[in-house]
């Protein structure tokens, strides 16, 4: 029983060329669950396509990036004397060493730094500049100061989902002064070249992750083996809460929680429409009619009950032709949120 992520790697592989050479300069960032391909296959694909640098998103992840990837590599999560001042006389925990000299460590505070250096005088530093996203970094006016003491190989800025930063990143290009590279987050391809053009003696390199790993959806699908199927009559009670069902068949699937199955992260309703969407599934929640993100027979069926671990159970509406055992159905999840058995790149 496995769910399983299958790629159309010649697809898959084309999207990224094109995102490189839409962007030149990128660093792909290779972090969390590898956006559903695991972080250890983007390492690879990080070296096929000869970037010089990666970004990752926590300490946790140098250890894997520095054996999985040959070029630099740049911690997003800020340096924290509090937290990581200790970790290069701790790697026998498991903990990574701030020695390694293809690490590039985010500063974002005098102290931190500081910190920093005494760990590993010889410490590569970037500063964050702290933007509109309001998450962490140095104010505008103190970016150049930090740089200057940490002989800083460059400025980062995370900004907000969207378009439109043009003129803030701006801002700290002209508030940091001098000739400094630029690290930026969720800045459009336009608009690095629009930064390109306004200052030509500075260098503007996009941390890519979604729209480099995920740009091209056609090019990959995940897929769960049929495990079970019966035939249901009207009251028939199934799972672990007995729940009773409508005539048709129980469809048992691979796939549950530990997979990221019905495991959404938080989305905010903005519009009316979403509002009402997130009422009227929250109803259908309420009512245990939720539908599963599997297709069967050309339809979504829902969950009998919330997913298992490993596997869920699904009510086939009766009418629908059943799965045979062994087949394989779609499954409709964020990579973002998944963890499958295995990926196939065929």
């Amino acid at each position: 029983m496995a769910l399983t992520l299958h790629v159309d790697g010649a697809r898959w592989r084309a999207a990224q060329d094109a995102a490189i050479a839409a962007n030149p300069g990128l660093v792909p960032v290779v972090k969390g669950n590898g956006y559903g391909f695991g972080r250890e296959v983007l390492y690879a694909e990080a070296n096929r396509l000869r970037v010089t640098m990666i970004a990752v998103g926590t300490y946790a992840e140098v250890p894997g990036a520095l054996a999985g990837f040959s070029g630099d590599v740049l911690v997003m999560e800020p340096f924290r004397a509090a937290i990581h001042a200790a970790i290069h006389a701790a790697t026998q925990a498991g903990l990574p060493s701030v020695d390694d000299g293809r690490l590039v460590h985010t500063i974002t505070t005098r102290v931190d730094l500081d910190g920093l250096l005494a760990a590993n005088p010889a410490a590569r530093t970037v500063v964050e500049g702290l933007t509109s996203m309001g998450r962490f970094g140095a104010p505008a006016a103190r970016v150049g100061d930090l740089v200057a003491a940490g002989r800083g190989e460059g400025v980062t800025l995370h900004l907000p989902l969207g378009s439109g930063h043009v003129d803030e990143i701006s801002r700290f290009v002209e508030a940091v002064g001098g000739i400094r590279p630029f690290f930026v987050s969720h800045t459009t391809a336009d608009e690095v070249a629009a930064l390109r053009r306004r200052f030509p003696e500075h260098r503007f390199a996009a941390r890519v992750g979604t729209d480099l790993w995920l740009a091209d959806r056609a090019a990959y699908e995940m897929r769960s083996h049929v495990l079970d199927v019966r035939p249901l009559a009207k009251g028939d009670r199934v799972g672990y809460r007995q729940r009773p069902q409508a005539a048709g068949h129980l469809v048992v699937v691979s796939g549950g929680t530990s997979h990221g199955v019905a495991m959404e992260s938080p989305a905010s309703a903005a519009t009316a429409r979403s509002r009402a969407i997130a009422v009227a599934e929250g109803m259908l929640e309420a009512v245990h009619r939720v539908r599963s993100p599997f297709t069967v027979g050309g339809t979504m069926p829902r969950f009998a009950e919330p997913p298992h671990m490993q596997c869920s159970l699904l009510a086939l509406p009766e009418g629908v032709a059943p799965p045979s055992v062994g087949d394989t159905v779609p499954v409709r999840m964020r990579l973002t949120t998944a963890y499958p058995d295995a990926v196939v790149i065929e």
